[in-house]
């Protein structure tokens, strides 16, 4: 990506803020334990994190304490206003009484694709974070609005440009939004497709709103039907999981069957049969057909997917709530659905966020369900723990951050679970021992990079945010284990602090286009937030992504 300059101006602050590399310094601010820090985006050229006193003590709202602030910076920002270049999208009070508010960068009114941002505002009304990019200077000169094509044929040429012309079940969404990447910046319609096939396909695409140029295209995998509600009385059941073991099971009993519902988590956990369809003449019938039983029991070969994902569903549950005392992925106890036996020999799972639903293949011969391994289930649940938090873009560093921080959350749900415990990912799919999706402690055994200047720098953005996500992988290993990696050594903080200041920096810290610049001083300013400024945690944290090369 080339550095910005015509319109990306270095944000700059009024007072003096020392930058945090390593060694590691800080300022009066550590009574409060926020660290001075200020950390650029050196291929664009712009801040991308800054914390301290940013402002004076105040009684004014949230509002007016970050609008202020914005204003004092907007002629080195380039933009017009606060109030006509940001909307205020979320505001939240953390645990420890600070007031957390996520805001949209606009231009005239069109949200800038990407660009948000986090502040924070201590109990005495002091601004002390600002994180995330700002695009400055977009062109007051952008071509008119009314100049651009229609949403509906936007649509036409990302259904033409990913071949779908001939499916009549492709679902679509657009909007409109200001498109900033690399020296392009373009009034674009962000057309979301999403369709299923044996092999689900959902594509993101950028289309130019004046002249119909493709400027991006994306493929992700979303998009199911919404599950059946069932009421009832709360039974238990049991069932045979993938390895054998018998499992206890929450039901729910109506009208003589039980059903794999459990009704004592939240909203509910909801199991279903995917019959192994998934194409398009038969995409109505998905989520599939609750599974039940007259007698409470799960116990033939086909159920054994269904008791997998109904029990790690709720393992996932209760580590969120009882670690991070989070009510499901939205924090509002949102309903968990699961479908089992999706496609014919489909060696996947996904989740789709339109719907809140997962969906688990059974495989390929050389492995076990998809739903068989807890830290997978952990893994696919944390994306949307992410949708919900940060919103992690799925490219470039920003989407290999969304892998890594669903790896560390699905190894942390495996060590709660306590069975065979490891920093292996996915090693319980497959039958033949020794096989993994990936490792955390040691990357480069499964071919992945465990420094950054070993990272992928192809255009496959598939590759790029499953391969690059070990970097950080190995970041949170090393934070928890510790150890000596490059010549550098690091104390280990043990794998529940580890989680409890990714967590926090996930929820309260990071932005949709991160980089792992911006990730590491996030992480860095969590451990000082839950553990104190000249803490260990604090001088870990800064080790490890030293070690794996993020400065």
């Amino acid at each position: 990506m080339k550095k910005r300059t015509g319109f990306a101006a270095v944000l700059a602050v009024s007072s003096l803020i020392s930058t945090l590399s390593s060694p590691i310094t800080t300022s009066a601010e550590e009574s409060t334990n926020i660290l001075s820090a200020k950390k650029m985006d050196e291929k664009l050229g712009v801040t991308e994190f800054i914390s301290g006193n940013l402002s004076s003590p105040s009684t004014e709202s949230y509002r007016d304490i970050v609008f202020d602030y914005i204003n004092q910076q907007k002629y080195n920002l380039g933009s017009e206003t606060a109030e006509n270049s940001f909307n205020i999208t979320k505001v939240e009070n953390d645990s420890l009484g600070t007031t957390v508010v996520r805001l949209q960068q606009i231009f005239k009114g069109v949200p800038v694709w990407g660009s948000t941002q986090v502040a924070h505002i201590n109990k005495d009304g002091v601004l002390n974070v600002f994180s995330g990019s700002v695009i400055p200077d977009i062109p007051q000169n952008l071509r008119n609005q009314e100049q651009r094509l229609s949403s509906e044929e936007a649509v036409s040429i990302a259904i033409n440009n990913a071949s779908l012309q001939s499916n009549p079940n492709v679902k679509h969404q657009a909007s409109l939004v200001i498109y900033a990447r690399e020296d392009i910046v373009r009034y674009a319609y962000n057309i979301h497709l999403s369709t299923f096939n044996s092999k689900p396909e959902n594509h993101d695409f950028f289309i130019d709103a004046t002249d119909g140029t493709v400027l991006n295209h994306v493929e992700l995998l979303r998009g199911l039907q919404e599950a059946k509600e069932i009421k009832g009385e709360i039974r238990k059941g049991i069932g045979n999981d993938s390895f054998g073991y018998k499992q206890r099971l929450n039901l729910i009993e109506e009208n003589g069957i039980k059903y794999l519902v459990d009704k004592t988590r939240g909203q509910g956990i909801y199991t279903y049969d995917a019959q192994n369809l998934g194409d398009d003449e038969n995409e109505s019938l998905l989520p599939g057909m609750l599974f039940n039983s007259t007698d409470g029991k799960f116990v033939n070969q086909k159920d054994q997917a269904a008791v997998d994902a109904h029990v790690y569903a709720g393992k996932v549950y209760d580590y969120y709530k009882k670690v991070h005392d989070r009510d499901s992925y939205d924090g509002k106890g949102a309903k968990l659905v699961s479908s089992v036996h999706f496609g014919e020999n489909y060696a996947n799972a996904f989740w789709s966020p339109e719907q809140g639903q997962m969906v688990y293949g059974d495989g390929n011969g050389t492995t076990r369900a998809y739903s068989a391994a807890v830290d997978v289930v952990g893994h696919e649940l944390t994306h949307a723990v992410i949708e919900n938090t940060s919103n992690l873009i799925y490219e470039n560093e920003s989407g290999a951050l969304n892998e890594s921080i669903s790896d560390v959350f699905g190894t942390l749900i495996e060590f709660y679970n306590g069975k065979n415990p490891n920093y292996l990912v996915g090693e319980n799919l497959y039958f033949e021992s020794g096989r993994a999706i990936r490792s955390m402690s040691d990357p480069t055994t499964l071919g992945d990079p465990d420094h950054y200047s070993k990272r992928y720098t192809g255009n496959h953005q598939s590759l790029l945010v499953h391969t690059n996500s070990s970097i950080v992988n190995k970041a949170a290993y090393l934070i928890a284990e510790g150890g000596t990696h490059y010549g550098i050594k690091v104390k280990g903080i043990g794998k529940d602090k580890m989680g409890k200041i990714f967590y926090r920096a996930n929820t309260y810290y990071l932005t949709e286009s991160a980089s792992f610049s911006q990730a590491k001083q996030s992480l860095i300013q969590a451990a000082s937030d839950l553990y104190g400024a000249k803490s260990k945690a604090v001088l870990t944290v800064n080790d490890a992504f030293n070690a794996v090369g993020i400065q």
